[in-house]
Formats: structure tokens, sequence, C-alpha cells
């Protein structure tokens, strides 16, 4: 039984970040969503790299200015700006992240700002800490909100009947959440101090709203 407090979320995203075929990416990507779920979210999007399909990275303009030319682009913009937080699901690779989700976070740039985002890193020799360690300076350079990191050994926990996740794994799992939640619950009480008429994102943007919500 999770022991978490209930903080109201409305959209929380999961990215799995390997795209590779023989991945344990979709499986610990699946189980942190059914985990989340049973935690009260009202709305997930579970973002497997592999179907998004993004190419090499390709506009001509810097990620920061928010200009955005390609269609592709857009509609990953219109998929994290949705988001209340995201969960980033990463293999380790030669001790780092996979590049796939390397160029995913590199397409974009207002959109992942003031974002909450917590890690779960897997992996066999580290269970994925130098992923999770190689990631945070991205996530300090996009100015998102770090709610922490879960590491996930895979030796101990791979079976016959293939992956097996433990009883402690969940309730770790639910105490990131659970710090996610708060993070959120922050960003939208600052949000909500600002001016009805303007929110300033972290990279200088105006965006008019009106009531609330984006034009």
């Amino acid at each position: 039984m999770l022991d978490v407090e209930v903080i109201t979320m409305t959209r929380i995203g999961i990215i799995i970040g390997s795209t590779r075929p023989e991945r344990v990416g979709g499986t610990v990507g699946r189980w942190v969503a059914d985990t989340v779920r049973r935690l009260g979210t009202d709305a997930i999007d579970l973002i497997d790299l592999a179907a998004v399909g993004l190419p090499f990275l390709d506009e001509p303009s810097e990620a920061s200015t928010g200009v955005y030319v390609h269609e592709h682009t857009r509609a990953w913009a219109r998929r994290i700006d949705a988001l209340d937080a995201v969960v980033i699901v990463t293999a380790e690779y030669n001790g780092s992240f996979p590049a796939p989700l390397k160029n995913a976070l590199d397409f974009l740039g207002p959109e992942w700002a003031d974002l909450p985002a917590a890690i779960v890193a897997y992996g066999n020799t580290s269970s994925g800490s130098r992923a999770a360690t190689a990631l945070l300076p991205v996530l300090s350079g996009l100015a998102m909100v770090h709610a922490g990191s879960l590491l996930l050994g895979l030796r101990e926990r791979r079976t016959d009947a293939g992956l097996t996740l433990m009883q402690r794994d969940e309730e770790m799992l639910g105490s990131l959440i659970d710090r996610l939640r708060r993070l959120t619950h922050a960003r939208e009480s600052r949000r909500t101090e600002l001016p009805a008429d303007r929110v300033l994102s972290a990279a200088g943007r105006r965006t008019d709203i009106a009531v609330g919500a984006v034009k």
C-alpha cells in the first residue's frame, strides 16, 4: 500500500527514452504509468519516442527561440506543452542515456522550462546511475525542475518470466511521484500569482491568456 499525499495533477507525461526494438524501457514505462494511475493522476500521456519518430534535429532556429518551422516539431511542442510534469524513463548505454532522448529534449526550448521532471533510470552495471547523472545538466540547461531519480538494477530484477519489479520499487516510485506532485502544485501556485493577462515563460516569451486558458 502506497502512503502518499494526493495532490491533483492534470497531466503527466512518461517518456520512454530508448528506441531499441528489444528494450526494457517499454516494460518500465508501463509500470510507471500503472503506478501513477493508482496514485490518482487524472491523465497520463505515455510517450514512446520510438513511436514519436522524430528525425535528428533539423530546425533552422535555436530551440530557445520557440520558433519551429517543421510540423513534427510543432506536434512535439504541443504534446509537451500540454503536460504539467514529466517522468523520463531512460536506459544506460555506454555510461550515459540514449541519443534519441537527447535529440527529443534538444528539439524544444520554452516547453521544457519550469516543467517538473523525475528520472527513472535502469541498467546492469550501475543500475542506470550514470545515465541519470548525465541527464541532470541537460535538465538544468533546459530550466526544468528535477524532482529526483529512481535507479533500477536489472540483474536482480530479471527472471525467467521477464522483468520483475519489487515492492520497494513501487514504494520508492510512490515517494518520487509525491515529490513531483508537490513541485507541480508549487508551479501552478506561482503561475496563478502572475497577472491574469499574461504569463512570462522562463525563456522570456510572453503568452497572452484569457481566464487562465492559453489562446
